[in-house]
């Protein structure tokens, strides 16, 4: 009890804040009760019983709770066809190991959202052509930025030229822009078919899942993909990634995921099916509950001066809030009271270090239960100017306010 004395006024400020954003709060519970009644209907109708829980080993050969997985996944996001597994290692191999299937030798690929996010840099040939990336297999790449509105002559002139897949990434990474919506994505896709029928639509669903009552497949997306460590798993699921979209464009991603001609149809799943069924089950209150986190995050900075993205009235695209420090000094104490406040290595004082995958030093607050989950409560932010912290995630409103309290007081002792 001695925290909530201590924390007492700067919770006092966040229950005053709170009666502002109510009308936000509400929205956030009815997309909620959306998803969740989306998401109990497909349980329902594939029949999910606890058969699906077994544990499959070896090959994994005519494993049911794989498959019905799948076509889980395939119901909830509006798609032909699903992949989920554990041997996606994160978000950005699961998104890697799609522009490999679906990609070949001479293919163009064009991103319509800025540069993407850092750890996907290197296989897109963007820090180095090394190994692997796309120069090195002779697959073209351009992009440009539309997460403003399509401007209709510089997507003309963009896609000019054959285009095999268009990127579209939902969240806004590390860059200074906003997440995208659901009906934002309707919009591109819809102007990318109208130039070139058969190009791949391709998402970046990362952060956005059930933020919204929609889907990208719901809305014309081709092909979708993210992390089961984000809103999908729930604070659950250990590891892993999914794929959803076209028949026989999720096919292809599993022979490269595999090899072809075993494609989805092998790889064990060990006893872990049972958390990324009940972690889907529960992502719509999860993910609820981290926007309303959000969404307080968001008034409280607001409140108290900072430049914030989104706005605390503003719609959202996905559970990441963006906070313009100012400093390093300022960002190194915010993610260290995150920190301090985690249930799982609260006593561990992040530094700023490098990692693999971003070209600056990054520091991280991530003292979640599965390592890195940014369906739990955490802070990173790489260290440059502007010195914007990227707030994410939650599985308990009660955690975020408590964190957010604390930051609070770490960064302003005294209220003005």
């Amino acid at each position: 009890m001695g925290m909530l004395k201590r924390l007492q006024p700067h919770l006092t400020l966040m229950t005053e804040l709170e009666k502002t954003i109510q009308s936000q709060f509400q929205k956030i519970e009815e997309v909620a009760l959306l998803n969740q009644a989306r998401v109990l209907a497909a349980f329902r109708t594939l029949r999910i019983d606890e058969t699906c829980f077994y544990e499959s080993t070896g090959y994994g050969y005519n494993d049911l709770g794989r498959e019905k997985l799948d076509s889980l996944y395939a119901s909830v996001f509006g798609a032909e066809e699903g992949l989920v597994r554990p041997h996606f290692v994160s978000g950005t191999h699961a998104i890697a190991t799609s522009l490999y299937g679906i990609l070949a030798p001479g293919d163009r690929l064009v991103c319509l959202t800025g540069k993407p996010y850092d750890t996907l840099q290197q296989a897109l040939g963007l820090t180095s052509p090394t190994f692997g990336s796309l120069p090195h297999l002779n697959i073209a790449y351009e992009e440009a930025d539309f997460t403003t509105g399509v401007r209709e002559d510089e997507l003309d002139t963009l896609l000019a030229k054959p285009t095999k897949v268009v990127l579209i990434q939902r969240s806004r990474g590390y860059a200074n822009r906003r997440s995208l919506r659901t009906e934002d994505i309707a919009k591109l896709a819809t102007a990318v078919k109208a130039r070139q029928p058969e190009t791949i639509v391709f998402v970046d669903n990362c952060y956005g899942e059930f933020v919204q009552d929609l889907e990208p497949c719901h809305v014309g997306a081709d092909l979708c993909a993210g992390s089961l460590i984000k809103n999908p798993g729930a604070g659950l699921a250990p590891s892993g990634g999914y794929v959803v979209g076209r028949a026989d464009l999720v096919e292809k991603v599993a022979w490269r995921l595999t090899a072809p001609g075993l494609g989805a149809d092998i790889g064990a799943m060990g006893t872990i099916k049972r958390l990324y069924y009940q972690g889907l089950f529960l992502a719509p209150h999860q993910v609820s509950q981290a926007s309303k986190g959000m969404v307080l995050a968001a008034a409280l900075f607001a409140h108290l001066g900072y430049d914030v993205s989104p706005q605390p009235t503003e719609a959202r695209g996905d559970i990441v809030q963006a906070i313009r420090l100012g400093d390093a000094t300022r960002l190194t104490t915010f993610c260290r009271a995150v920190q301090s406040v985690s249930p799982v290595d609260s006593y561990v004082v992040p530094q700023p270090a490098p990692m693999i995958g971003y070209q600056d030093e990054v520091i991280m607050a991530a003292g979640t239960f599965v390592q890195g989950a940014s369906s739990e409560f955490s802070a990173d932010a790489p260290l440059r100017p502007p010195y914007d912290v990227y707030l994410q995630g939650g599985l308990t409103y009660e955690h975020q306010k408590l964190a957010l309290a604390e930051v609070l007081c770490q960064l302003h002792p005294v209220l003005p």
